[in-house]
């Protein structure tokens, strides 16, 4: 299957906008599970005097997680689909939230940063080049700022593997068919399976110039399909303890 990119992907993201809380709703843990990779940036003092991006919002759930990691941090939220922004807009927010419409490669050429952390949820695994996405998170942060990439990232286990393919074909797409965007969760189906996996996707973090990169799994049904990765921005910085 070939996979939806760029322009293709987010006008998919647009057309399911309308139903996509309703279905992720539908995942157990998937809020808590958000807060978790959220919590994981240990952002000191609830986040106050921080700027945070929230790179790939969709409607604003994994806004809300940092907003209750970090509620008194500054969060920029940006997303390539201006169907899902609609729908985070839509919502009630601080004034010290801020939503763009923007990609993930378009943030570099804005004049907000550096940032202090990013927070990037089912992200990377959407975008065209995941290395040039990660210099240019490398080029947003501050020295020394935190990332977290919270994302389908497969254990690499042959057990794991199965589970995704299972629950995809008995849950993932005959919902998304009834919803009517079937092609976009089939390319959620797909888009796991030739991701990364964590050992990977750890190289690559460190490949990338982050240091301290940890990975560790969210808890209940997901484990070992969801991870949560965290790193800093910069040689010189002190390994990132990953909360359990």
């Amino acid at each position: 299957m070939t996979l939806l990119r760029d322009h293709d992907l987010a006008r998919a993201f647009d057309h399911a906008s309308h139903t996509y809380d309703r279905l992720t709703a539908l995942n157990p843990g998937y809020r808590t599970d958000l807060l978790r990779s959220a919590r994981r940036l240990r952002l000191p003092r609830a986040g106050a005097g921080l700027h945070v991006l929230d790179l790939g919002c969709g409607t604003g759930t994994s806004t809300r997680a940092l907003l209750r990691a970090a509620p008194r941090a500054r969060i920029t939220a940006v997303d390539a689909s201006a169907g899902m922004l609609r729908r985070a807009l839509a919502k009630p927010w601080p004034a010290r939230v801020r939503f763009r419409h923007l990609t993930a490669e378009e943030v570099v050429a804005t004049d907000e940063g550096p940032y202090d952390a990013v927070f990037a949820a089912y992200l990377f695994r959407n975008v065209t080049d995941p290395d040039a996405v990660l210099a240019a998170v490398r080029t947003l942060l501050r020295p020394g700022g935190r990332l977290a990439v919270h994302e389908y990232s497969l254990s690499g286990s042959a057990a794991h593997r199965a589970l995704w393919n299972a629950v995809c074909r008995g849950l993932i797409i005959p919902a998304g068919t009834l919803s009517g965007d079937r092609a976009l969760y089939r390319h959620l189906w797909h888009s796991v399976v030739h991701f990364d996996t964590v050992p990977a996707f750890t190289a690559r973090l460190g490949d990338a110039g982050f240091t301290g990169v940890r990975a560790a799994p969210v808890a209940g049904w997901q484990t070992g399909l969801v991870h949560t990765f965290v790193g800093r921005n910069g040689a010189a910085a002190p390994p990132v303890e990953v909360a359990r």
